[in-house]
């Protein structure tokens, strides 16, 4: 790796003519004062960072020392919560308190709808999200099994083609009525009987746009259109607002290890905030290339001009406290944390939006929006708006421009999320929840106290439910309500859209105002929840709920008591292993950090390093407490390498694990993740990932050996 010295800094070459040629043009900001600023920065933060991974450390083992000293005993709510205050890890709350974000756009304050997660190091998954925001409902009744049955093959399928129109226009009955008719009777839409006038907005040459719980619905109309010229009213379509919002991930859903990785992916983020990003691809032997969308223009109902954003609103996820990176060093030779890195970089980009250099502005407010994962309680989440503040005054943006998006996924931050959201009150604007990462730190937090549930019980379990209900209760409290998101998980099946419509819409029925979809497709069909559900009205219900207590959300899931049978064993280790292996195989060998994973049951899974947190940490758990013995976790991974080859069969770019799998290193970080996992700082997978991704690029770059 060629390096250069910038203000004492050892800066990867690659990196530092990145930011210097590309970034840095345009935004006020010298080369110099940039580095000088980042060292600066690097030089006040580390020693802070280091510091709150010790206090992990410490408190993990005075957790772990206290479950050891009572082996054999029952386990005690009470004293179990009075040592987490001991210890620090529990903290007071705050006094009552209103947070006070200001510039926060609408999609993100007052709006609710889809949002999605799409790896930063893919351009063609990005483009699509971005462009996101308007979906055809048509198509995603058409394409998936939202409807049932499926499409005849040869063509357009006028059969199927019905049931979707039927589906749609019942939607629209719902969402925009008419008066005294159906959308079904409809043959004229010129002069619409609209049971609400004020829903109509505006029009466009091919259509009519209303509006419904805050979100657009647009009618098209086109007599020359295929479906449109069969149609009584000649409608065409009906197109969404869909995914508001979506996030630009960093972090779980990319393998990005060295300065490499992180140039791609810093450069994507630029290319969104400046509106150039494009991608050219092979589509069905057609060469293709995919832009960001521009925005869409109407006649407003008052005669006016009404542009409504083409785009959805960006975030981007940075990566947490824990990992460092060797594209900067520090002058004492150790990798600068990757957070820190982030923090300055991604910020620094969105300046250009902020000060409008781009072909179209993503935040209209001026603010830049950072989702920051993997925080552990309320004294992280100050040191993240510290540093926001420290890099607000290096690039010169008013405060408070860098908005904090705090995922309440570990434990110590959903037992003080009240301390957490204080901590962030100026800057934040969303919090959300995620399962399997609050899982896997359940897990880990609690390894040494028994053997826990299967991992199919955990959603059904006290802690779950009282940790989803705080998440909502302790936001509205706060005052997140018309200020800031309150969010909820993915739906991890992109092709089971019919089971997705019947479960997710207990997302927005919770007071949730966002929830993570996997696909386009997939937000314009969780789109429909949100016209079936007023959430804002659903969480002044929920206002006057009493906070689920914390003893609740402390329930750690033993299996007190149970004795599985071998088969069940059998079952859960083999369905740990295989989700293990399918996802490893991609990210060690094909940097792939997040794609449509087959599970034991070759349902597709989007998948990524959550996912592989709750897997490996479940597998440590059984084998610690001997449910299991290493001989059968082993064997369980062996099986299973055997199933995950055939899965991967079709794929060119794919290494099988089972004909050699001391060879193989997807192999061996994949069993390291189990029999290490005890050992993991929080049960996080990303040191051996990052570890054995690092040693499979440099066997890719090693030469090839000519035979002799």
């Amino acid at each position: 790796m060629t390096t250069l010295t910038r203000a004492d800094l050892t800066i990867d070459a690659g990196l530092a003519a990145f930011i210097e040629d590309e970034v840095l043009p345009g935004t006020g900001v010298s080369a110099e004062a940039l580095w000088r600023g980042l060292a600066n920065i690097l030089a006040d933060f580390t020693p802070r960072n280091r510091e709150l991974l010790a206090i992990r450390d410490r408190m993990q083992g005075q957790i772990d020392d206290w479950y050891r000293a009572r082996q054999g005993q029952a386990f005690d709510p009470a004293e179990h919560e009075a040592h987490l205050r001991q210890i620090g890890y529990l903290v007071d709350a705050p006094a009552p308190f209103t947070v006070d974000p200001q510039d926060v756009d609408a999609e993100v304050a007052t709006t609710a709808g889809p949002q999605l997660v799409v790896p930063i190091l893919n351009a063609r998954f990005l483009l699509n999200a971005a462009n996101a925001r308007w979906g055809s409902l048509y198509d995603a009744l058409y394409g998936t099994d939202a409807i049932p049955g499926e499409a005849k093959p040869g063509g357009y399928d006028p059969e199927r083609g019905a049931k979707v129109i039927a589906w749609a226009k019942a939607f629209l009955d719902e969402a925009v009525p008419l008066k005294a008719m159906k959308w079904a009777d409809l043959t004229d839409t010129d002069n619409l009987p609209l049971a609400d006038p004020s829903q109509y907005v505006g029009k466009s040459e091919t259509g009519a746009l209303f509006r419904h719980n805050g979100l657009h619905i647009e009618v098209m109309v086109d007599a020359t259109h295929p479906i449109g010229k069969t149609d009584p009213a000649h409608i065409a379509d009906v197109i969404l607002e869909s995914a508001l919002t979506t996030i630009c991930d960093l972090e779980d859903s990319v393998a990005a290890v060295d300065a490499e990785d992180k140039i791609a992916a810093y450069r994507n983020w630029l290319g969104l905030m400046k509106g150039d990003l494009e991608e050219t691809f092979d589509k069905g032997g057609r060469t293709m290339t995919r832009r960001l969308n521009p925005d869409r223009r109407y006649e407003a109902a008052d005669g006016g001009e009404l542009m409504m954003p083409g785009r959805s609103l960006l975030f981007v996820r940075n990566v947490g406290h824990l990992m460092t990176n060797p594209a900067v060093r520090l002058p004492d030779g150790s990798e600068a944390f990757e957070g820190l890195l982030d923090a300055v970089f991604t910020s620094l980009i969105g300046k250009h939006d902020v000060l409008a250099n781009g072909q179209y502005r993503n935040s209209p407010e001026g603010s830049i929006y950072i989702v920051k994962p993997k925080m552990h309680g309320p004294d992280e989440a100050a040191f993240s708006n510290d540093l926001f503040d420290a890099v607000e005054d290096m690039l010169g943006l008013d405060r408070h421009t860098i908005k904090i998006g705090v995922m309440d996924e570990e434990r110590r931050t959903s037992a003080n999320l009240a301390a957490c959201i204080h901590a962030v009150k100026h800057r934040i604007m969303f919090i959300n929840t995620g399962f399997l990462d609050r899982t896997g730190d359940e897990m880990h937090t609690a390894m040494l106290g028994g053997a826990m549930i299967r991992k199919g019980e955990m959603k059904t379990s006290d802690w779950i439910t009282a940790y989803e209900d705080r998440n909502v209760q302790i936001g509205l409290a706060c005052g997140l309500s018309g200020k800031a998101q309150i969010g909820k998980g993915m739906w991890a099946a992109p092709d089971r859209m019919a089971d997705m419509l019947e479960a997710k819409i207990g997302h927005p029925r919770s007071g949730a105002t966002t929830a993570w979809v996997p696909s386009p497709t997939a937000a314009t069909l969780h789109a429909t929840h949100y016209h079936k559900v007023d959430v804002f009205a659903r969480q002044d219900e929920r206002k006057a709920e009493n906070v689920a207590p914390l003893e609740k959300l402390l329930t750690v899931p033993f299996a007190d008591g149970v004795n599985w049978s071998q088969q069940e064993i059998r079952d859960e280790l083999d369905n740990n292993a295989q989700g293990i292996l399918g996802y490893v195989s991609r990210w060690i060998d094909q940097g792939v950090g997040c794609s449509k994973v087959p599970d034991i049951h070759d349902v597709g899974l989007m998948e990524d390093r959550a996912t592989l947190r709750i897997s490996s940490q479940h597998m440590a758990n059984w084998l610690f407490h001997g449910v299991c013995s290493a001989t059968e976790v082993d064997a369980a991974l062996l099986r299973m390498a055997e199933v995950v080859d055939r899965q991967n069969a079709g794929d060119p770019a794919y290494r099988p694990m089972a004909p050699d799998p001391d060879a193989s290193l997807a192999f061996q970080a994949a069993r390291a993740l189990v029999f290490e996992g005890r050992e993991q700082p929080n049960g996080y997978t990303e040191p051996l990932l990052h570890a054995w991704r690092a040693k499979a690029k440099a066997r890719q770059l090693a030469p090839v050996q000519e035979p002799a």
